[in-house]
């Protein structure tokens, strides 16, 4: 600290960047260890009597179960246990799940300093965990809209067996894009059958779910969304007649919202705001 006075500014520069890194790193750590900060069970033996047993190459604290004498920390058992940069996943994931558009794979990589495929494997694993949102408790107003991604058939191998076998293969039934080019195959325009649902939902206390759709159909859209009202919820959303009657139902209020302006907010407060933020964050990626 005596030595900052006497620094020149490309080092003042060098040491505010350390500085920054160190604690978005530390903060991570602390995010970690506050979820095992109370006595929880050994993960072993599920016996809670344990002690401090030094620190893992992370820099978590590490226990160890008087029971068994096995050695865990907070992120044993965990989805993330084995990511050895807590840190950046965390930048990670709040790029994902931020307001804004999250970045591409390759320029949030090169920002970090990482392989691109680390990145992408963490975006899967993020994409997991939310995939099991159905012990997600919504409460209150709650906004719900649907979006839709093109699928991607990216390393798929189903022309080359097709080419290599073709008596024993059939003809997979999308044309590959070179195919629009060299046939002179015209684009689909709008929704088709290529581009899968995905249902947004957000309530105004900071929870949400994404939930992959097995087709555009009412009843199906029906069925996701009716586990997740409450009886004493409020329902904002468009006008897609699955809502309409999941709430009808349910005995749930609902509030109908347009796309135009002047259209967007009823009453004040009812809006699909949110929602559409949370279709913002699935921009960019392929399912």
């Amino acid at each position: 600290m005596d030595a900052l006075g006497d620094l020149n500014p490309a080092q003042i520069e060098h040491a505010q960047m350390t500085l920054m890194n160190l604690r978005q790193k530390t903060g991570a750590i602390s995010e970690i260890e506050a979820r095992a900060s109370h006595e929880e069970p050994c993960p072993s033996c599920g016996i809670e009597h344990r002690q401090k047993w030094g620190k893992t190459r992370t820099g978590i604290q590490r226990y160890r179960c008087r029971g068994c004498g096995k050695t865990y920390s907070g992120r044993t058992g965990s989805v993330v246990g084995r990511i050895h940069r807590p840190d950046l996943f965390m930048v990670v994931l709040r790029d994902m799940l931020g307001t804004s558009a999250p970045q591409s794979v390759r320029k949030l990589a090169g920002q970090l300093g990482l392989n691109k495929y680390t990145v992408w494997r963490w975006r899967m694993l993020v994409f997991s965990i939310i995939d099991r949102g159905e012990d997600t408790a919504f409460s209150g107003i709650i906004e719900a809209d649907e979006t839709h991604q093109r699928e991607s058939r990216k390393g798929s191998r189903e022309w080359v067996r097709h080419f290599a076998d073709r008596q024993n293969v059939p003809q997979p039934p999308r044309p590959r894009w070179e195919d629009f080019t060299t046939q002179g195959l015209k684009m689909m325009r709008g929704l088709s059958k290529w581009q899968l649902p995905i249902l947004t939902v957000a309530d105004r206390s900071g929870a949400r779910l994404f939930q992959r759709l097995p087709d555009r159909q009412s009843a199906t859209l029906e069925r996701a969304l009716k586990p997740l009202l409450p009886q004493d919820a409020v329902l904002c959303s468009d006008g897609a007649s699955g809502y309409a009657t999941v709430a009808a139902n349910g005995g749930i209020e609902h509030f109908l919202v347009g796309s135009k302006p002047g259209t967007r907010v009823t009453a004040g407060c009812y809006h699909i705001q949110k929602a559409l933020l949370q279709n913002s964050d699935c921009r960019g990626f392929t399912l």
